[in-house]
């Protein structure tokens, strides 16, 4: 079963792909895994991405699908796999079919998680990070015990940056621009299906495995 997760930045669908890959016994892969892995292992495709991301820019998208086709040559992905953060645009997803078609294999699933942006913004306008031990949570869906305090360490939480209203409205323009028009590339593939992503977390994983009807 292989499976592609859609959905705009503070949807959740990287808590649903985990979800997922734990249910089915079937690997969690992202990009920055797979760079990160590389990179470490010093493999020479990592060594190629390496030198892009130390001069500050993207990798290009067919250094990325090499990776990602070379992580699904290993033993773990026999059964499938659940891809989330890629393919972010549709060169990258047409070179990642190109890919794919060439050693017999094609996507089963394109899963999005669809949450309004002002739900979005809501939602991660309410996330809180500990400055000691980087624990998250939530004022609304996971407050701690003492406001404003870790319940693990006692340190100060702080919204981070990437949270902010501002920064939230700048990523999810990024995400309409960039990665939106894969819903309509993969609807046009018939592969596509939607899930509200606005439910209970799992609310949201029994729609997706009912779409996957296993």
């Amino acid at each position: 079963m292989k499976i592609i997760m859609l959905g705009a930045p503070g949807a959740g669908k990287g808590t649903q792909a985990k979800m997922l890959a734990e249910k089915y016994n079937i690997p969690h892969i992202s990009t920055g895994d797979i760079f990160r892995a590389n990179i470490k292992n010093g493999t020479e495709l990592g060594k190629k991405a390496k030198t892009y991301m130390d001069a500050g820019q993207l990798v290009p998208d067919e250094l990325v699908v090499d990776l990602v086709i070379d992580r699904f040559a290993e033993p773990d992905c026999e059964n499938g796999y659940v891809l989330d953060g890629f393919p972010r645009t549709i060169p990258q997803a047409e070179a990642l079919e190109a890919a794919l078609a060439k050693i017999g294999e094609k996507v089963d699933y394109a899963i999005d998680v669809d949450v309004p942006d002002e739900n979005i913004v809501n939602r991660m306008g309410g996330r809180r990070a500990c400055v000691g031990c980087g624990a998250t949570y939530h004022v609304v869906f996971n407050p701690t015990k003492v406001e404003g305090k870790c319940d693990k360490c006692g340190e100060d939480l702080i919204l981070r940056d990437d949270d902010k209203p501002e920064t939230v409205l700048n990523r999810l323009d990024v995400y309409h621009k960039q990665t939106q028009p894969l819903i309509d590339f993969y609807s046009g593939k018939g592969i596509l299906k939607s899930v509200d992503g606005t439910k209970d977390m799992k609310e949201v994983f029994e729609a997706i495995v009912e779409i996957l009807g296993a």
